[in-house]
């Protein structure tokens, strides 16, 4: 690609390198990535609004027992699918662009072929693996007998939940992320939440969640199998030449595969531990407690989805200016929209576990901390897109590979004596820690960093934005509803931060971006609500 096309700047406009923000190219970037991520945005928050109350039923019908039980199973259906995977679904979002673009039909074909072919056997093999070693984990090493009996559900769930990605990442590669959101946030989990109630209601418990969730993966894996066959071209469906993914998507899904197994062991480690020290109702209030804070980063994951392939692609063109600005606007924006969500869920961590029923509230300290770790994540933006799309991937592997080892250690360590709360520390210090090393990495071998003078002003509204949530928290009655006083904490959180950033005024780059996103985030909105 052309380097990026100069136009002259008025003097009050920062520049950043030598590339102008009024850069024609840099609005074309930041408006596709807006315009994309506002849809992937609106389908994950409607998700995360419609989890976290669905979380709320689910807590209060099914207890902290279920949930734990729950958690544990899921922590075996993680493990097994890093090998019924293989790096496949990280592989198909690049080489289906690839061999889309080139109208290399034969290939694309073959591809996709033999990998849902890899994909079913192994899966098959798999669920066969969990049907016989699994009750002997369940008695053993989990000490839940009772887990046994739940074993044919996860492994449906393992076996449509890995095809289903592969389908998703399919899509990417066709740059159809919004249909995909569709499938995955409007359709599938609605489909989900309305079926589990219904079998809940009857009497059918941890059960019916579980088969609610079969149910809706097979009703995506039917929706996103139709769409990938109406998007492959007829010559790749129907080209008999060729079955074979070929030995450069062996050599991707094997990196794939390297960085999903050191990314499952800093996502899992902590549940795997706790179920080895502690009883299924302690693991279950740890895991309603992380899903919490699964919903900080909604900013970061929402511009990740469409700001790597971009990454890879200016990197390879050199053009390293526009690749910084954008890192750099995009960071400070991710910053933005994160901090107040992450200062309330660290102040109002009490009222917020609360609204699960009061068997949760021990998992206050693990949301606080948590959410702490989370805002560090966010706060240095696509550090590990960066790393992996610029041809480091080897540094992501060797730094995650190291902290996972370092999160082991410290679960270890800490869950026996301070049981959740030493989790969550691990945790939190593992995700700080690999941010922080990556951050170091992206400077180094990029010379790429995100942050500037302008970011005194977010301290500050930070600061601002803490002291009026500590003094909403001591205001408010404890006798009111946690649901009230957590709402009250997350208006009071982005009214004092938004508008204190406002009252000292917006950068240049800021306001431009902020009107894009506020024009594509009002569209989005808007064609949701007309098509619900």
């Amino acid at each position: 690609m052309s380097a990026a096309t100069n136009i002259p700047a008025p003097p009050e406009l920062t520049i950043v390198g030598s590339l102008p923000a009024e850069s024609a190219e840099f609005r074309r970037r930041i408006t596709s990535i807006s315009r994309q991520s506002a849809v992937y945005f609106g389908g994950t928050i409607f998700t995360a609004a419609a989890g976290y109350f669905f979380k709320i039923y689910l807590a209060r019908r099914l207890g902290a027992e279920a949930l734990g039980l729950y958690a544990l199973g899921m922590s075996i259906v993680g493990f097994l699918g890093l090998f019924n995977a293989v790096g496949l679904p990280a592989a198909a979002a690049r080489f289906v662009a690839q061999y889309y673009t080139s109208a290399n039909f034969s290939r694309l074909g073959g591809f996709l072929r033999a990998s849902l072919g890899l994909l079913s056997i192994g899966n098959v093999v798999l669920g066969a693996v969990v049907l016989a070693v699994g009750p002997w984990i369940a008695v053993h090493f989990y000490h839940a007998p009772v887990l046994s009996s739940y074993f044919l559900s996860f492994v449906l769930i393992m076996f449509f939940g890995v095809l289903n990605t592969f389908l998703g990442q399919t899509m990417a590669g066709y740059q159809d992320v919004s249909r995909r959101t569709v499938i995955t946030h409007f359709i599938g989990t609605p489909a989900n939440i309305l079926l589990a109630v219904i079998l809940i209601s009857v009497g059918w418990g941890l059960r019916g969640y579980l088969v609610a969730q079969v149910a809706s993966a097979f009703l995506v894996f039917l929706l996103l199998g139709r769409s990938v066959w109406s998007l492959t071209p007829l010559e790749a469906r129907t080209t008999t030449k060729s079955m074979t993914v070929g030995k450069e998507v062996i050599a991707f899904s094997a990196t794939a595969f390297g960085i999903a197994s050191v990314e499952f062991a800093l996502s899992q480690a902590d549940k795997i531990v706790l179920g080895f020290y502690l009883s299924p109702r302690q693991v279950g209030v740890y895991a309603v407690a992380i899903a919490l804070v699964g919903f900080v980063p909604i900013a970061l994951q929402s511009v990740n989805q469409i700001f790597a392939p971009m990454i890879a692609e200016l990197h390879a063109s050199g053009n390293h200016a526009l690749l910084q600005q954008l890192y750099a606007t995009l960071t400070k924006w991710i910053v933005i929209l994160t901090l107040p969500l992450a200062f309330t869920m660290m102040i109002f961590a009490k009222p917020l576990v609360a609204i699960f029923g009061h068997d949760f509230e021990a998992g206050a300290a693990v949301l606080a901390i948590g959410a702490c770790g989370q805002l560090f994540n966010c706060a240095v933006g696509s550090v590990g897109n960066l790393l992996l799309m610029s041809g480091n991937q080897m540094q992501l592997i060797t730094i995650q590979g190291c902290n996972a080892v370092l999160m082991i250690g410290l679960s270890l360590s800490l869950v026996p004596r301070f049981g959740i709360a030493g989790a969550a520390v691990a945790s939190a210090v593992a995700v700080i820690t690999t941010n922080l090393w990556s951050l170091i990495a992206v400077s180094r071998s990029m010379g790429l960093f995100p942050y500037n003078g302008g970011y005194r002003k977010l301290i500050l509204c930070a600061l601002i934005s803490a002291a009026v949530l500590f003094i909403c928290l001591r205001g408010l009655s404890p006798a009111q509803p946690p649901l009230i006083i957590a709402g009250i904490g997350f208006v009071a959180a982005y009214i004092s931060f938004l508008g204190t950033l406002l009252l000292f005024g917006l950068e240049p780059d800021d306001r431009r971006f902020a009107a894009i996103l506020w024009h594509h985030l009002g569209r989005t909105v808007r064609k949701n609500g007309a098509t619900s």
